[in-house]
């Protein structure tokens, strides 16, 4: 997936007006600027750190200077390469302060989507089912563990709508912080949340239904069969009766057949779809401007 200001390695050396075969080369020996690569295995560079380049060059004349230069001065607001960087580094202090800087000008929603989430898939398995690297390990628990204490200072409840998350995502899946992060969202939303596994007891399930009477529950992650899924949802219709049941990162094959509505693939256009559906609107509005501040 491509992220906001991803720019290919040709529009990257013309901005900085050399070959792409130098930038390639800078890349090689300095280790900067870090691109992140697609699926098709394409570099994309973020133009920010481009741009911050572009002028220490030109003031510079020397790219060594000019790298040291960026690094000294930082590149503007915190984006996805410069924190893949940290965590390829196993560096928690560089994280921290990447996504600090990144809080100071942007939005919670905005800091996870654009600059956390993206990060970490940059360092993500290319094909399903090969071995996640340590770097990837290591900025999948960053993130985790940085969602949770989030959450922890999340405002309480102002709405009395409820959504209760059945989580199908296994660890190390990226789907995981997807659906924590969404969690995050509806919770600085304003909503009541509860998130459980979606392999527990079925027949547990009344009492998380009746402690939080949800308007919708969210299957999250594609990581469950269809199996536990469907006799997860035997027990929810058996105490909360026709619920709303909505999909969020394809916890239910494509097949054309579900009548489930899907709400993903990204928390805040989740988020946004959930507060749409409770026929809050103008909530929605605003709620979408300020969490999409930069």
């Amino acid at each position: 997936m491509l992220r906001m200001s991803a720019i290919r390695t040709n529009a990257a050396a013309a901005l900085l007006g050399v070959s792409p075969n130098t930038l390639r080369g800078w890349e090689s020996r300095f280790g900067y600027p870090t691109p992140r690569r697609t699926e098709g295995g394409h570099r994309q560079f973020d133009l920010t750190e481009i741009e911050a380049l572009k002028q220490a060059f030109n003031e510079t004349s020397d790219i060594s200077c000019a790298i040291s230069l960026v690094k000294e001065r930082g590149e503007g607001p915190s984006t996805p390469a410069r924190l893949s960087h940290a965590l390829s580094e196993f560096s928690t202090e560089k994280a921290d302060r990447l996504l600090e800087e990144s809080l100071a000008v942007r939005s919670v929603e905005r800091s996870v989507e654009s600059v956390l989430l993206g990060a970490v898939e940059t360092l993500a398995p290319n094909a399903d089912g090969a071995a996640p690297s340590p770097e990837y390990c290591f900025a999948w628990r960053y993130a985790t563990g940085w969602l949770s204490a989030a959450q922890r200072v999340a405002p309480s409840a102002t709405r009395e709508d409820g959504v209760l998350i059945f989580d199908g995502s296994r660890p190390f899946d990226v789907d995981a912080l997807h659906v924590q992060a969404l969690e995050l969202f509806l919770r600085r939303a304003g909503m009541r949340v509860l998130c459980l596994p979606v392999d527990l007891e079925s027949t547990r399930v009344g009492n998380a239904i009746r402690a939080l009477i949800p308007r919708a529950i969210v299957l999250g992650g594609s990581g469950a069969s269809l199996e536990t899924i469907g006799r997860l949802m035997y027990a929810t219709r058996q105490s909360a009766g026709q619920i709303d049941v909505l999909d969020f990162r394809g916890a239910l094959p494509d097949t054309g057949a579900s009548t489930v509505e899907r709400i993903g693939p990204e928390p805040g256009e989740a988020t946004r779809a959930l507060l749409e559906r409770f026929s809050n609107l103008q909530l929605a509005a605003t709620w979408r401007s300020s969490a999409s501040i930069l």
